[in-house]
């Protein structure tokens, strides 16, 4: 939902300057594009995304055969469990605790936000979303696009410097506040 306001209220404020603009005689152009398709579209990016998923599957396999152990003495301490001492149970469940932790932090380490996986997607991908980037730059001066948004993730990819009004509202802010 706030990514629809912000889209809408950017292209309310797009629109607002074309008006402005075309008022003095120039155009607006605006212009997006699909990352996920050019992505899609790129043999690195295949090959990033099968290395990814080679990966992943290696440590899923792992977390499938760590689960099988515990489910496998699980099982077994069920069994004997009537015929354990208090302090054998006691020491059983701790190990069966044990392995459970161990799951769980080994999924996290791998997969969690700040995972192995996260970390490897990043470290394959960011050269090519950089590659990806700089060449929208490159047809937007040459197509002379004053704007350029993405289709998929409601992000502005390039604006022309032109527009950047920053330094103008540091400065307004710095005279207002003295």
């Amino acid at each position: 939902m706030k990514k629809v306001l912000i889209i809408s209220a950017f292209a309310f404020g797009c629109f607002i300057m074309n008006t402005k603009v075309c008022a003095q005689g120039a155009a607006q152009k605006i212009g997006f594009v699909d990352t996920e398709v050019i992505l899609k579209q790129l043999p690195e990016a295949q090959d990033a995304d099968k290395r990814l998923k080679e990966i992943a599957a290696k440590f899923q396999d792992t977390i499938v055969r760590i689960q099988k152990d515990f489910s496998d003495k699980l099982e077994q301490y069920r069994k004997q469990e009537s015929l354990m001492t208090p302090d054998a149970k006691k020491k059983e469940e701790e190990s069966l605790k044990q392995l459970q932790q161990t799951v769980m932090q080994y999924q996290e380490e791998k997969f969690g936000n700040t995972g192995e996986i996260r970390r490897l997607q990043e470290s394959f991908l960011n050269p090519i979303r950089d590659r990806i980037l700089l060449t929208i730059k490159e047809v937007a001066k040459d197509e002379k696009f004053n704007f350029i948004l993405d289709k998929v993730n409601p992000a502005l990819l390039f604006a022309d410097d032109k527009f950047d009004l920053t330094f103008k509202v540091l400065d307004k802010i710095r005279r207002t506040s003295k």
